[in-house]
C-alpha cells in the first residue's frame, strides 16, 4: 500500500509496527553502546552503536521513505554528513558545485577537500551551459543546493540529472531548505540527497543531525563503510528527537510557508527593502523551475535593505524574531550572512554574489502572522 507523506512522517514504511515488540507508539531510545551476542557467531542484528543502533535505524528508514531513497544514513551534524560524502572521492577527482552554497560547505570544500587533492569548481548551476563547460574527464560529481543559501537561486534538477547521467557523473543535492515534504531530488534524478537534519527535519532548534540519502545499494554500502570507519553516526537520543520532530514536519512546513509568503509580499512593499529573494514570489527568476520540480516554496527569505544601518537596526530591534544562526525551526530566526553563515567566504567573492552588509536572511516560523508583521514593522520603521 502507498501512503501519503503526512502518514510516512509518522510511521515511515510501517516496518516499526512489525519489528518493535512492545508496541510502543513513541519508538524507544536504545541508549546503549554495545549489544550482547546470543552465542558464538550469532548476533541480534546489532553489535555496536557506532555501526548501528535500533533508534537510529528507525530514523534512517523514515527519512529514506520520505526521500524515496534506497537507504538513508544519519550523522551527528550536517557537516559530518558532508565530510563523509566527500570521502567518496579521491585525490585528483573533480567536483562541480553551485556557486552559492551554505558557507560551511564552501569552507569544507576549500580548506579540507582541496587540501586532500579534490578539485572543486564553483559555477552558476542554474546555467546549464556553465555546468557542461566545466565538465572534465576527472569530473565525478555535481553538487547542488536548490534553492541556494542565502540567495535562493534555483537549479533545474531534471535537466542537470540528464547532464550527469550522460557523463557518468553523480548528482548530489542539498535538500535542506525545502525538505522532503516539498521536494524529492531522487525522484528528479539525483543519486545522493543531503540534509542538515538540524533544520526543518528536526524543526525545534534542539539538536544537531545530518543525513545522506542514497539512491542505490552501491552508494549505500560505500557510505555505511565510511560512517562505520570514521564514527560520525547520530546518537540514539538525538535520533529519537529527530523521529519526534519529523512527525510534525507537514503541518510545520505548511504553516511556515503560509507565513513566509505573506512576509515576502509585505517586504516587497517596504521602501527600505530594495530586493526580496523568495522562490514563492512570481517575480523570482526561478519561480517557474521551482514550481515544476517542488510542491512548495518553503519558508526561507533573503532580502536587501537600503543600508548597513537599516540592517543592524532590524537585527537589534526585532523582539519575536530572534537574531540567531540556523533555520528551519518553529521559531523565526534572522541571520546576518556576512557575519555568520558566510563569514569565512572571501569578501570579494561574497559581495559579488550579493552577500553584503545590506543582506538579511529570515527563516520564518509558526508564530501568528500578525505578530511577525508587527515585529518587522517596528524594527524597520521605528
Amino acid at each position: 500500500m502507498s501512503y501519503h507523506i503526512n502518514t510516512k512522517c509518522l510511521y515511515g514504511n510501517m516496518e516499526s509496527r512489525k519489528t518493535e515488540p512492545t508496541g510502543a507508539i513513541s519508538y524507544p531510545i536504545y541508549q546503549t553502546a554495545t549489544f550482547a551476542h546470543p552465542g558464538v557467531g550469532e548476533s541480534t542484528g546489532y553489535d555496536y552503536s557506532r555501526l548501528q543502533n535500533p533508534t537510529r535505524e528507525q530514523l534512517e528508514k523514515v527519512v529514506a521513505t520520505l526521500e524515496n531513497g534506497h537507504e538513508a544514513v544519519a550523522f551527528s551534524s550536517g557537516m559530518a554528513a558532508t565530510n563523509a560524502l566527500m570521502e567518496l572521492f579521491r585525490p585528483g577527482d573533480h567536483v562541480i558545485a553551485s556557486d552559492d552554497l551554505y558557507g560551511g560547505t564552501i569552507r569544507i570544500f576549500n580548506h579540507i577537500n582541496r587540501k586532500n587533492g579534490i578539485q572543486v569548481d564553483f559555477v552558476d548551476t542554474s546555467n546549464l551551459d556553465a555546468i557542461i563547460d566545466n565538465i572534465t574527464e576527472n569530473t565525478k560529481a555535481i553538487y547542488i543546493e536548490t534553492p541556494t543559501n542565502p540567495m535562493m537561486n534555483v537549479t533545474d534538477l531534471r535537466a542537470v540529472s540528464k547532464i550527469a547521467k550522460s557523463n557518468n557523473i553523480l548528482l548530489i543535492v542539498d535538500n535542506t531548505f525545502l525538505s522532503p515534504y516539498f521536494q524529492n531530488p531522487i525522484v528528479l534524478g539525483a543519486d545522493i540527497v543531503l540534509h542538515s537534519g538540524t533544520k526543518f527535519l528536526g524543526g525545534h532548534n534542539d539538536t544537531l543531525a545530518g543525513f545522506l540519502v542514497l539512491a542505490n545499494e552501491t552508494l549505500t554500502e560505500q557510505i555505511r563503510f565510511i560512517v562505520k570507519t570514521t564514527g560520525a553516526g547520530l546518537s540514539p537520543f538525538d535520533s529519537w528527537l529527530l523521529l519526534r520532530g519529523i512527525k510534525t514536519l507537514p503541518i510545520r512546513m505548511e504553516k511556515q510557508q503560509e507565513n513566509a509568503l505573506v512576509l515576502a509580499k509585505w517586504l516587497e512593499q517596504q521602501d527600505k527593502v530594495k530586493s526580496v529573494y523568495y522562490v514563492g514570489l512570481p517575480s523570482h527568476i526561478g519561480y517557474q523551475v521551482n514550481k515544476s520540480q517542488a510542491s512548495g516554496a518553503g519558508s526561507m527569505i533573503s532580502f536587501h535593505v537600503d543600508s548597513e544601518q537599516t540592517a543592524t537596526r532590524i537585527l537589534e530591534k526585532v523582539q519575536i524574531i530572534q537574531y540567531a544562526e540556523s533555520l528551519g525551526g518553529v521559531e523565526s530566526l534572522m541571520t546576518y550572512p556576512m557575519l555568520q553563515t558566510h563569514a569565512d567566504v572571501p569578501k570579494k567573492i561574497r559581495e559579488a554574489k550579493g552577500i553584503n552588509e545590506r543582506l538579511l536572511r529570515l527563516s520564518v516560523g509558526i508564530e501568528h502572522i500578525d505578530d511577525l508583521l508587527d515585529d518587522l514593522a517596528q524594527a524597520l520603521h521605528d
